[in-house]
């Protein structure tokens, strides 16, 4: 039997009164998801392990299978593979955000929604500017860039732009993990000198990306300026054994995403990257395209994991309507297309999971760490009796509530 994991970045929430009390997966029109939670199994899932920020880096490795305190390194050097850079022995990589800063507080933390080619532009002119042989700004994707800083030390508190929205940046800035300030990590700088170099080139950015010609632009036609560079989820190359050397079902795989965190954790799952034509991320996203690339994959591969991000955007700019569309066209245009195709395989079976990776609650415009609602579903699997698809009603699915790698587990034993 083959597997495809179908994830909704963020989609899981919080009831609403604005829906009369409802969670956006109560509320949103979801036939598919329904039907599926009829059809199969549902339970909830912890992704998040004891002591770990409920970031997308942590949840979807733990839904991968895999032991965080194993393999954690940050979101940084996941990034970084996906990017296509190799990262050497003395490398710290960080995840680099160009945010927009307005009245002294983190405004959003994607610099206005920009393309990729806007913020190459401005990558490439702070490389110029700031680069040299300890220091490299590399682009990404949109507003998710990479900073490398030779021999730079992991043990630093950062803070993820977007778990702060409206708050004071200057409160927010770089420090040094306690015993970690002047502590060395082998040959690398202490946790203060980390700290200080990270701080003045977010200072340093500020300067050069407000007197930027496109910011300049951006500031008369009253938009949002992507003035400041912001580094978090820094660490070093990871050591992650590939899925086919844990899950013996397993023996060729692909990962489907815009996102370069997501693609990073397949390079190192040893999955291969499938990157979609017109896939951004957002609600804008080429959804057609990537049900029919997951389709294509599922014919040569026995894994697929599919990853959408549109609904986890939505809820980090508190956008209720559109994050409701977004839980909509997953259903109607992923989920649709992928069931009515794989359900008349009978020579080739497939089992499918529906779930987020965590919550991202449009009132709270963050991550938070709760179970999530999870379905699967194949052809012949005996189903509970859960009839719709939310975190309420998967609480008495015939799952209960898994932990970790317990979904991954139980995922591969069909």
């Amino acid at each position: 039997m083959k597997h495809i994991i179908i994830l909704g970045d963020g989609m899981a929430d919080h009831p609403v009164a604005r829906l009369d009390g409802k969670t956006l997966l109560q509320y949103a029109n979801k036939p598919y998801m329904d039907m599926l939670a009829c059809k199969g199994c549902t339970g909830r899932l912890i992704t998040i392990p004891d002591g770990f920020h409920p970031g997308s880096e942590v949840a979807n490795t733990a839904i991968l299978g895999y032991d965080l305190n194993q393999v954690y390194e940050g979101r940084g050097p996941l990034e970084a593979a996906s990017i296509g850079y190799d990262m050497q022995p003395g490398d710290f990589a960080m995840r680099c955000n160009i945010v927009t800063l307005e009245d002294g507080i983190i405004k959003n933390h994607h610099g206005g929604h920009l393309t990729t080619d806007e913020s190459d532009m401005l990558i490439k002119h702070l490389n110029n500017r700031l680069g040299n042989e300890q220091i490299k700004f590399i682009t990404g994707i949109q507003y998710r860039h990479l900073l490398i800083i030779r021999g730079g030390n992991k043990h630093i508190i950062c803070s993820p732009p977007h778990d702060h929205p409206n708050e004071q940046w200057k409160e927010l800035m770089v420090k040094a993990e306690p015993g970690w300030e002047e502590r060395h990590d082998g040959d690398r700088m202490t946790g203060n000198e980390t700290a200080e170099l990270i701080n003045e080139l977010i200072l340093k950015s500020q300067e050069l990306l407000n007197n930027h010609p496109f910011n300049i632009k951006r500031t008369i036609k009253g938009k949002d300026t992507a003035n400041s560079i912001w580094p978090w989820g820094g660490g070093y190359r990871p050591d992650i054994k590939k899925l086919i050397d844990i899950y013996p079902q397993i023996k060729k795989g692909s990962v489907i995403s815009a996102v370069d965190l997501i693609r990073g954790i397949g390079y190192y799952a040893g999955l291969n990257i499938i990157k979609v034509e017109g896939a951004t991320g957002l609600s804008d996203t080429n959804y057609e395209g990537k049900a029919e690339a997951a389709l294509q994959a599922l014919k040569t591969d026995d894994f697929v994991f599919l990853h959408l991000e549109a609904s986890d955007e939505a809820g980090h700019d508190g956008d209720l309507e559109l994050k409701l569309k977004t839980i909509e066209y997953l259903d109607n245009r992923i989920i649709k297309p992928i069931y009515e195709e794989i359900k008349t395989w009978r020579d080739e079976p497939v089992c499918m999971a529906v779930l987020p990776d965590h919550p991202t609650p449009v009132e709270v415009r963050t991550h938070v760490n709760e179970p999530v609602p999870f379905i699967i579903w194949h052809n012949g699997i005996t189903p509970d009796d859960v009839k719709t698809y939310d975190e309420i009603s998967c609480a008495s699915g015939g799952y209960g509530l898994l932990r970790l790698n317990e979904f991954m587990e139980t995922f591969m034993k069909y």
